[in-house]
């Protein structure tokens, strides 16, 4: 990746992302011009209908995917112009992934899925720290079917936080759950952003979760339709589902 040699500014710095895919004759714009700044240790949510390119970018900006056009900087790093394998150890040094479902190893305890990650990592946490900061301490030793599905999902994000990442992606996170255990997973990936100091994106449909961000993207139609800020930030506990 090439490094820019100006004053350090955010931790992304997205300017111009296209995003195409064709498939014979049919174009799809998945994004279409997005700009957008993440600061360093910020929570921000992005809002929006399926296909409104929310994902897109989620997937951009942590090095899963290439974009048509525009520029993606990780802390002045150009992102677009990065080989595989420079991509790839992006990926393993500074970016965690939270998906809608868990992909946990059902063979593995969750403290061995967490350890994983530990293993191949340059400065990991312990796997016990990374499960409790998740409140896990005591169900490490416990398979995912002997898990809930929140249970699940806390493994999951202690396995992406224990690594120490400097990006915390979260792809629909409470998505396959309900209210309640939803917004232990959300209290969770509070507890991991402010503990870690991790840049946090988290994507979902729950207008109601916006209300724990610093900042709120709505996207429509493959661009940031609007970009809010939350003078006040609510405990998860206290959102509206």
């Amino acid at each position: 990746m090439k490094q820019d040699t100006d004053t350090p500014g955010p931790m992304f710095e997205v300017s111009g992302l296209t995003k195409i895919y064709r498939t014979g004759e049919v174009e799809v714009r998945a994004l279409n011009g997005v700009d957008l700044k993440l600061e360093a240790g910020e929570m921000a949510v992005l809002l929006g209908p399926s296909g409104s390119g929310k994902s897109t970018l989620l997937n951009i900006i942590g090095g899963l995917d290439r974009p048509t056009a525009g520029s993606v900087k990780f802390r002045g790093q150009e992102l677009a112009d990065a080989n595989d394998r420079e991509l790839t150890a992006y990926r393993r040094n500074h970016v965690g992934f939270v998906f809608q479902f868990y992909n946990l190893i059902p063979s593995l305890t969750a403290w061995e899925n967490v350890a994983l990650i530990t293993e191949v990592s340059a400065n990991p946490m312990t796997p016990d720290d990374a499960l409790a900061l998740v409140g896990l301490e005591s169900r490490m030793h416990h398979f995912p079917a002997q898990l809930s599905g929140g249970e699940q999902q806390r493994v999951a994000i202690a396995r992406a936080i224990a690594k120490r990442p400097e990006v915390l992606l979260c792809d629909e996170p409470t998505g396959a759950l309900d209210s309640a255990t939803g917004i232990i997973v959300l209290e969770a990936l509070a507890r991991a952003n402010e503990e870690t100091g991790a840049t946090t994106a988290i994507i979902t449909h729950n207008a109601g979760i916006r209300k724990i961000a610093h900042r709120v993207f709505s996207f429509l139609d493959g661009r940031i339709a609007a970009c809010d800020i939350n003078p006040v930030r609510v405990k998860p506990s206290e959102v509206s589902w």
